[in-house]
């Protein structure tokens, strides 16, 4: 445990600030997810529109520092690869 008041203090923000961290990480998680169901599924049009929503959440993530700027393009390569690939197996 911190000893000092100024480190009582730095705690206790770093929890507070986890806990916006742990959200960002889950709704790029989710909406990953959310799209590679879709496509499971044989739903390519809904996975191409929730493209706009993975990015926000990316993008947004990236932002704020929780998860670096190459890992967030490399996110987002992937995905649009993703549906690339689905796109070609379906011809």
């Amino acid at each position: 445990m911190p000893i000092t008041k100024g480190a009582q203090k730095a705690h206790k923000s770093s929890l507070r600030k986890r806990v916006f961290n742990l959200r960002r990480q889950k709704s790029v998680k989710d909406i990953s997810k959310k799209i590679e169901k879709s496509l499971n599924e044989g739903n390519l049009d809904e996975a191409k529109g929730m493209i706009p929503l993975a990015y926000k959440a990316i993008d947004k993530a990236a932002k704020r520092g929780v998860i670096k700027k190459n890992t967030a393009d490399r996110k987002k390569s992937r995905l649009v690869a993703r549906i690339g690939r689905f796109k070609d197996k379906s011809k």
